[in-house]
């Protein structure tokens, strides 16, 4: 009977593994960021949508030389991403528990939903509505997914990620710190997912065209059905 519990244990602990703080969940988002990052640049307009920097000079430069409408333009994927802030933020509240028992799945399927319907929007459309959508998913994704095995991290961008490697590569090589060394390799990987969600974003939508914004629908359904919360795993914990 001990070794019967055991083993539906160990089995309950291997389903488990994808939780909002996960290196595997991790992976899978940070496919996504790169992906549609090269998909807007590359069949969008030119543009990255997943970082703001870029608008916010943009803006600035075009408020300099006072083209106000083309300023104009580079507001909005800005307030799209500030919308998408809030709207994680309410997802997350007490109050929306009567609703959906698990945000970080509600958020991912929101983010497959907007998704699913850009690969409908045609090249001759407005580059301006493409960017807008992923603008949107891009900041309730980085909103909800904050922490990598409790450390920060961002699955939309690999600024802050590769200054935390670098920075836990050398403590771990000056101090000997084997929990460095793992951060270390943690970044790492979500970096290189990045990389590669770049690669295949830039190859498919070269090749697909619009529609290659659907391989991040099917990664992130993979994710949804992958993934566990916290609060099932400690019933979970409590049925053991």
């Amino acid at each position: 009977m001990t070794k019967m519990l055991t083993l539906k244990n160990e089995r309950k602990i291997g389903l488990c593994n994808f939780t909002s703080e996960s290196v595997e969940l991790g992976m899978l988002l940070a496919i996504v960021g790169g992906f549609l990052d090269a998909y807007t640049f590359v069949g969008r307009g030119g543009v990255f949508a997943n970082a703001q920097t870029g608008n916010v000079v943009l803006m600035g430069i075009e408020a300099a030389t006072g083209e106000w409408g083309q300023a104009l333009l580079h507001a909005v994927p800005i307030l799209a991403f500030m919308i998408g802030v809030v709207v994680a933020e309410m997802i997350k509240k007490p109050s929306m528990c009567l609703f959906m028992q698990d945000s970080e799945r509600a958020v991912l399927i929101l983010e497959t939903v907007v998704l699913f319907i850009v690969g409908f929007i045609p090249y001759t459309s407005p580059s301006i509505i493409v960017t807008v959508a992923v603008s949107f998913v891009s900041s309730v994704q980085i909103s909800s997914f904050r922490k990598l095995v409790g450390s920060t991290y961002s699955t939309t961008m690999v600024t802050g990620n590769l200054r935390s490697a670098t920075q836990e590569a050398y403590i771990a090589f000056t101090k000997k710190d084997d929990e460095s060394a793992r951060r270390t390799i943690r970044y790492s990987t979500i970096n290189l997912s990045f990389l590669a969600g770049a690669v295949l974003g830039g190859l498919l939508t070269s090749f697909i065209g619009v529609k290659a914004v659907w391989i991040p629908v099917v990664v992130l359904i993979c994710s949804i059905i992958l993934f566990n919360s916290e609060r099932k795993d400690k019933n979970a914990n409590i049925e053991i």
